[in-house]
């Protein structure tokens, strides 16, 4: 395999992950303008905490249901096709969120926002598939899923202004703005490699001899191998502790404003800036840990499986650190348990997003990572509900931060003795595969 840098004129491939990036941080800003317009919610509405907990899953409740479906209409279908429909139909759901009128209109409009997001990770993870050879996998992963963390810094201040001065409505009316400008910047930058006419043959060649996921749509029947993936020990272990992952990372996406707000009795104002805060080291730690440090020690020669798995599980373990803020009423104190929580996470995640293109069969990475962002999603919904109304009965968010401990190490479980090594999962009908292998047929080969 060749390895050699590609010449300085070839980064393509680097501002397709940077589009990437861009487009999950806008579709971030989308989902955490609820959190931040709640309290303001409450209030004119006359809510509780556990409706605003149904509020912060309706998206989450239609996104989760269809990441199966989106993952194999990917597959079926393409990168840039699914894209395109996917960031059109996401601004025009936010535009309609901004007129929604009380707990039924919100409710509806984020549940149909949940319907049109449900492909960007997916679409994300298997472009990046595409560009990137697998020693830039973690790198090129981490640029969009720290984008997610790093919404935060930059969203949660942004839509706190917006509310605080201009009223809830102007909060998503600005996400709506920053949604239909991304759908016209991917509608004329994204391409897939082999259809881009701004990517040098140097630094294709260099992707696909560095062990790229091979272009094209699926010629399997998606429902048959839907079924031959969820017999796999991998995509079970996968899935399960990817949930537990976004268990925790949802409960704060959607309830560390709130909590801030009804715990440490702070201003929305000064909540977003205290919430910034564990973001800006989540968003550091995805990059650094989750991203760089891991392509560097493959680079250097280390086992692939022992380097992912290794960020994996500490990442994990970092997590929780949550259990930390339930022994504190110091603003302070909290905050750095939950940095090292979020922290911890954050440089799980990018390995998570790397293993839909890293072990799925040929023509399955949508599919692949349908399952696991389902999984992962059906947490987001079920985290804020939980939250909601073990906080509405004890009044405390300790209970909720203990669930989320115990979720994690279910999660750490799955990733031990389910997921097993880092590794592609044998084409169906492998018998056969195995057997051309051995005769010399290189065409039942995996590209």
């Amino acid at each position: 395999m060749t390895t050699n840098s590609p010449t300085k004129n070839t980064a393509r491939r680097w501002r397709i992950g940077g589009l990437l990036g861009i487009g999950v941080l806008v579709n971030y800003f989308d989902r955490i303008s609820l959190s931040v317009a709640a309290p303001q919610l409450q209030h004119e509405f006359h809510l509780s905490a556990g409706d605003i907990g149904l509020l912060f899953s309706a998206f989450f409740w239609t996104y989760a249901l269809l990441q199966i479906p989106t993952g194999m209409v990917l597959d079926r279908f393409g990168v840039t096709r699914v894209g395109r429909w996917g960031a059109f139909l996401w601004g025009v759901a936010s535009t309609l969120t901004a007129f929604a009128g009380g707990f039924g209109g919100i409710f509806l409009a984020r549940a149909l926002l949940g319907v049109a997001e449900a492909p960007g990770f997916p679409v994300s993870s298997k472009a990046t598939g595409y560009w990137f050879p697998r020693r830039e996998r973690a790198m090129a992963t981490a640029i969009f899923d720290a984008a997610a963390k790093f919404s935060n810094v930059l969203g949660v201040p942004l839509v706190a202004l917006a509310v605080v001065h201009l009223g809830w409505r102007w909060g998503f009316g600005i996400t709506a703005f920053l949604s239909l400008s991304y759908f016209v910047a991917f509608y004329f930058i994204y391409r897939d490699p082999s259809a881009d006419r701004k990517l040098s043959k140097a630094e294709h060649d260099y992707i696909v001899q560095g062990g790229a996921a091979p272009e094209g749509v699926s010629q399997r029947s998606s429902m048959h191998l839907l079924g031959y993936l969820l017999k796999q020990r991998k995509i079970w272990g996968l899935s399960i502790g990817f949930a537990a992952y976004g268990y925790v990372f949802y409960l704060f996406l959607t309830w560390l404003p709130g909590y801030l707000v009804q715990s440490m009795h702070m201003s929305i104002l000064k909540s977003a800036s205290f919430a910034a805060v564990p973001w800006i080291f989540a968003t550091l730690s995805d990059l650094l840990v989750g991203g760089w440090l891991i392509d560097h020690l493959i680079a250097k020669g280390y086992n692939e499986t022992r380097v992912r798995k290794g960020v994996l599980l500490a990442g994990m373990c970092c997590g929780l650190a949550v259990l930390g803020a339930t022994m504190t009423t110091d603003p302070y104190v909290a905050i750095v348990w939950i940095t090292i929580a979020l922290s911890g996470l954050a440089a799980a995640a990018p390995v998570g997003w790397s293993l839909p293109s890293l072990i799925a069969p040929q023509g399955g990475t949508g599919t692949v990572g349908g399952i696991m962002n389902f999984a992962n999603n059906m947490m987001g919904a079920i985290a804020p509900i939980v939250t909601g109304y073990i906080v509405g009965a004890t009044q405390s968010f300790s209970a909720a931060f203990l669930v989320a401990g115990i979720v994690l190490l279910i999660g750490v479980f799955a990733f031990v003795f389910l997921l097993g090594a880092i590794e592609p999962i044998p084409e169906p009908h492998g018998e056969k595969r195995l057997e051309d292998e051995l005769l010399g047929n290189p065409s039942s080969g995996r590209s």
